[in-house]
């Protein structure tokens, strides 16, 4: 779903002077770093769970990782292993999924069968058994300052928020299928499959809106004193 180019389509030019000019690692990021020079770090180059067995600690000016953190064992280990890689003075930027756009009540989660956690932000109530209050966890992190969290959700329609009200699975399984295949009409294709996703939530079929091109995330920005 490239989260990192979508996600990047809405951030300014300071953005990317300010936490992407230096020395960056994307982790997690596939074929979709979240700029060109970011040495990018995937699961061919080793397991994100112990980045410390195959990164140097204090090498990086930006630790960067969107859409991973979900899927690792130890969610604050793997936090305290990748902000290990951070120099002082440097940057970590995690993106995850926020729990209510994004698993909308359903869990074990319905449309990515391999997410391990869900996130919430600050002060928000939780119907998860397994939710972590993201900014709480950044905080955590010694010798860090919290820069900026927010929840992204660009282009969502709360309309199609299913709030775990029943699943079609057969159905919805269509809809992947479907949606991957005329998404590559490009605008065309997206603003049908928004029509198409009006129906299908009306018939009772839970819909993921990040299949298009909407947002359903938090992004927190931390600083190392």
């Amino acid at each position: 779903m490239r989260e990192s180019s979508k996600t990047n389509a809405v951030r300014g030019k300071d953005f990317f002077d300010r936490y992407l000019s230096g020395k960056v690692i994307d982790i997690g990021c596939a074929e979709d770093p979240v700029c060109p020079a970011a040495e990018r770090f995937d699961i061919a180059d080793g397991d994100a769970n112990d980045i410390a067995a195959f990164r140097p600690q204090l090498a990086y000016d930006t630790v960067y990782s969107s859409h991973c953190l979900e899927h690792m064992h130890d969610v604050r280990s793997a936090l305290r292993g990748w902000w290990a890689l951070v120099k002082a003075g440097g940057h970590m930027i995690v993106v995850v999924p926020h729990e209510d756009l994004y698993e909308q009540g359903f869990w074990p989660s319905i449309f990515n069968l391999d997410h391990k956690a869900s996130f919430r932000l600050g002060g928000e109530t939780s119907w998860s058994p397994v939710s972590y209050d993201i900014r709480k966890l950044m905080e955590e992190l010694p010798d860090a300052m919290v820069l900026s969290s927010q929840k992204q959700d660009q282009g969502y329609d709360y309309r199609l928020m299913g709030r775990g009200r029943g699943d079609k699975p057969l159905l919805r399984k269509f809809v992947f299928q479907f949606t991957r295949m005329i998404n590559r009409l490009g605008p065309l294709g997206l603003a049908i499959s928004h029509k198409v996703n009006l129906f299908l939530f009306w018939l009772g079929c839970p819909v993921d809106q990040t299949m298009g091109n909407a947002l359903a995330q938090i992004e927190v920005i931390v600083r190392k004193n």
